[in-house]
């Protein structure tokens, strides 16, 4: 089921940043201009990431896609809630330039049909 959710999920946004990524870009600079969005980003990021990785802690099989998924949320909550000003200027660094944007939409395509791949056909 997860990998479903995130298959689609991660589908929607790489064609998403790769068709519109003067919007992506905007918003990606709109959060992280602002404190108050990347707290609830990093509270969110937290709690998904603790939930899967207590219900969905598997290390065998494809499904490790999914806890690593997992526990990169669970780490970036973390640290976006304990070095909030180190987490955006990395942030900014990495989406610094409209062809990075593009780099992180072809990573997500491919995340996206990879998983939706193995939650919707395999």
């Amino acid at each position: 089921m997860l990998a479903k959710i995130f298959g689609l999920l991660y589908l929607v946004v790489g064609i998403g940043m790769l068709i519109d990524s003067k919007y992506y870009k905007k918003m990606m600079d709109d959060v992280l201009g602002s404190a108050a969005v990347m707290f609830f980003g990093g509270a969110a990021a937290l709690a998904v990431g603790l939930v899967m990785v207590t219900y969905h802690n598997v290390w065998t099989g494809w499904p490790i896609i999914i806890t690593i998924i997992g526990w990169i949320a669970l780490i970036k909550g973390v640290l976006l809630l304990l070095l909030p000003s180190s987490m955006m200027k990395l942030s900014r660094s990495l989406l610094k330039s409209s062809s990075m944007l593009a780099v992180w939409g072809v990573v997500a395509l491919v995340l996206g049909l990879i998983l939706g791949y193995l939650g919707f056909v395999a």
